[in-house]
This record gives structure tokens, sequence and C-alpha cells, in this order.
């Protein structure tokens, strides 16, 4: 493999590829345990100005060394998003990843089997976006503290997405490989549309959003009383209390709009904004007195910095906002 597919692949780790190096990267790493001419590159690549070498055991092989690439941009993650709540003061509310999936990201391999579908995996921490292109050419965002698993040949041959969080996706058409995104408690069926799904774990409700195209929600678990094909415009709510569905029209920009690293707020509880804050900021808000957590907000969120936000919040509600040891107190006004 020559020195051009070396710098190809680079670009592509570092994110700086034009679309032609970047199909071409895909291309070369889209079945990367055949590609052995890969291992040397790779390994130079990630120990290149680095002081944390990892020397991989022989018997790891080519695995061994996507494994601990694996390890160590977790580990760069984590240090990112500790240097994020370092900077709490700082405009924070700028920082918006563009991460372009592949190697950089991380991959975990489940090669049980020669046969069993590969899946590759990606993360957004907390205080960024990401953007990626799947191998299919599929366009998404991968919102704050969120991360998805996926795989171009999965169950059944059809292009998977496991989310945990929040992402927008602008599938590309293919009637021979349908696209479904699984979440905890339903699945998103799609051939190609663009669409949002929120499911974050700690969250009582599971969302997705349709602008364009139409999908199909199923579920194992649960059953879905209405209708469960939707047409743009329309909203699908899974509420995890009450075990129920609801369909129903909403403005799909209030949804969407933080791939713009906006946030749009209508008649939102106190509770759901202070989570969603968190997130876009990297920050942790700690409230005293919980009967805060009912007050309803409407505003919109854009360029703001933290501190331009919680100034806003205290000009509008009965609260009052301090800043201590890199933390955010909110407590009720008296």
């Amino acid at each position: 493999m020559g020195k051009r597919h070396t710098d190809i692949i680079k670009k592509y780790m570092l994110g700086t590829s034009t679309r032609e190096e970047f199909e071409k990267a895909t291309s070369l790493l889209e079945e990367p345990l055949k590609n052995h001419e890969l291992k040397p590159i790779l390994h130079d690549l990630w120990n290149e100005d680095t002081t944390d070498q990892v020397e991989v055991p022989d018997h790891g092989g080519f695995s061994g060394i996507l494994n601990e690439l694996h390890k160590k941009i977790k580990r760069d993650l984590i240090n990112q998003k500790r240097q994020n709540s370092r900077r709490l003061l700082i405009n924070i509310s700028r920082v918006a990843a563009i991460l372009i999936i592949g190697i950089v990201m991380g991959v975990i391999i489940q090669k049980f089997q020669n046969n069993a579908p590969v899946y590759y995996t990606s993360m957004a921490p907390k205080g960024s976006v990401s953007q990626m292109l799947l191998p299919d050419s599929t366009m998404v965002f991968l919102n704050s503290d969120s991360e998805i698993r996926y795989s171009m040949t999965g169950v059944d041959g059809n292009r998977e997405v496991f989310l945990k969080g929040e992402a927008w996706f602008q599938v590309t058409k293919n009637e021979k490989k349908p696209f479904v995104v699984h979440t905890d408690f339903y699945d998103v069926n799609v051939l190609g549309t663009e669409f949002n799904v929120k499911a974050y774990p700690e969250e009582n409700h599971a969302t997705t959003t349709l602008e364009k195209g139409s999908v199909k929600i199923s579920s194992q678990r649960f059953k879905i009383k209405s209708n469960s094909t939707l047409k743009p415009g329309e909203q699908m709510v899974y509420d995890k209390e009450k075990r129920a569905f609801i369909k129903k029209q909403v403005d799909t920009e209030v949804y969407t709009s933080w791939r713009e690293n906006k946030l749009i707020f209508i008649d939102i509880r106190l509770e759901e904004l202070i989570r969603m804050v968190e997130r876009k900021y990297g920050v942790d808000i700690i409230v005293e007195d919980k009967s805060i957590l009912d007050f309803h907000y409407d505003g919109t969120i854009k360029d703001e910095t933290i501190t331009e936000l919680m100034s806003i919040l205290q000009a509008t509600l009965p609260i009052h906002v301090e800043i201590e040891n890199q933390k955010i107190i909110i407590t009720k006004m008296k």
C-alpha cells in the first residue's frame, strides 16, 4: 500500500478528507480484517506524536490493533470531557465537534463466527455534536451524550443502527437493504428519509420525529394501538411510565434544531431544560429546591455562553444561580 493510501487514511482519521478521499478511505476500511496491509499504517499513525504508546500482542493480530485503538480513543474522549468541565466559564456553547465516522471514532469488532455481522460504534460526549457519513452515504448527526452501534450488513443483511441518546438521520434509499434504527423500546424502519430519534435511557419519553419520507414504528415488547406509519410533520412518542404510544403533529424544527447548535423550547419543564443544557454545555447543574423543576420556560438557545444563558434564566424565572467549584447551583428566589 503506497504513500497515497497512507495519506488518505491519515486524513480520514483526522477528519480532513475531501469527499473523494473520504470515499476512498471508506472503501479501504470497509472490510478492515481483509486489508492486512493497513496494520503497519494504523500502528504508525496511532503512535505518531503520542507518549502513551501501546504494544499490541502479536496474537491479537489486526483485531488487536483496532481494539487497542478503540481503548485509546475512549480515553481521549474522557479527557476531552474533563477539559470541557474545566473550561466552564469559557464559551463552551460554541463547542461542536465534527467527527468523521471510521477508525477515529473507535471500532468494536464482534467476530464470533466467520459470517457474523461486524458492528462499529461511535459516540458524542457531553458538550459536543458529531456529524458522520456512514459507508452507504447515510448522513448522521449525533447529539451530546449519545452513542450508536451500526452495521451495513446486520441481521438478515439489513442496515442496522442501535441508538442510545439522540440522532438525526438522512438515510440513503436502498430498497434491497432496509435501514432499521433500534432503541430500547421500539424500532424505526425506513428505506430513505429524514427523521430524528430521541431515546435517552434516563428520560421518560422516547420520540421519533419525521421531516421527509415515511417511517414505520414497530415494537416486539409493546403493542402500538395507533397507526404506526408516520408522515412528514408527525411524531411518535412512547411514554415509558404509561407504556403507551402517542402520535401527533409537531413543528419539526423544534426537535431537530440541535443539529445547528440551537435549542428551541416551548413550554418546557425546567427539569427537562436542565438535562438538555447539561448535555449541550458539558456541565453539572445542582437544583437544591426540587419544586423549581416544575417551572416552565419558552425560549431559544444558539450562541449564548453558559454564563449568558444562566443570566437569562435568572432574569425570567424566580431562581438564583451561582457558580461554585466548576458547578452551577440553582436555588429558588425567596
